[in-house]
């Protein structure tokens, strides 16, 4: 377990992401949510990332309260990514220690984290399933 504390963002991470626009339907983003069975995505503007889109911010929009009018489906679907997307939202870097990474997931209770570069460009992503596979593999002795 030791070799953990010193693992980085960039041995680890996803580096090929998909990412969605904002003006892509509720509709268009349940489609891909059920098709990748990915849990978020980043959503891109000219190159760059201006938010983040879960499973949850969709499922939010479907909350109401008891005595409220319940929302047409049909309305819904046709919100946008930029109507639920969290626009600040957690980064990390390809340096972060793995550390860091698995401490602001439990804080924070997040599944995944964009991997920004310098330049603040998306140079991956890092997800619980990368930093469990990397546990598993700092944990077995080196042969």
């Amino acid at each position: 377990m030791l070799r953990f504390k010193d693992e980085i963002v960039a041995e680890h991470m996803t580096r090929t992401v998909k990412t969605v626009t904002r003006d892509m339907t509720m509709r268009e983003l349940q489609a891909m949510f059920a098709a990748d069975d990915f849990n978020a995505y980043p959503v891109r503007e000219n190159g760059h990332v201006v938010g983040f889109v879960t499973k949850l911010d969709v499922l939010n929009c479907f909350a109401f309260s008891a005595g409220g009018t319940a929302p047409r489906y049909d309305d819904l679907m046709k919100r946008t990514a930029a109507d639920v997307m969290t626009p600040d939202f957690i980064y990390v870097s390809s340096s972060t220690k793995l550390t860091r990474v698995l401490q602001l997931m439990v804080e924070h209770r997040i599944r995944a984290i964009p991997v920004i570069d310098a330049d603040q460009q998306l140079a991956g992503i890092i997800s619980r399933e990368d930093i469990l596979r990397a546990l598993d593999r700092c944990g077995h002795p080196v042969q």
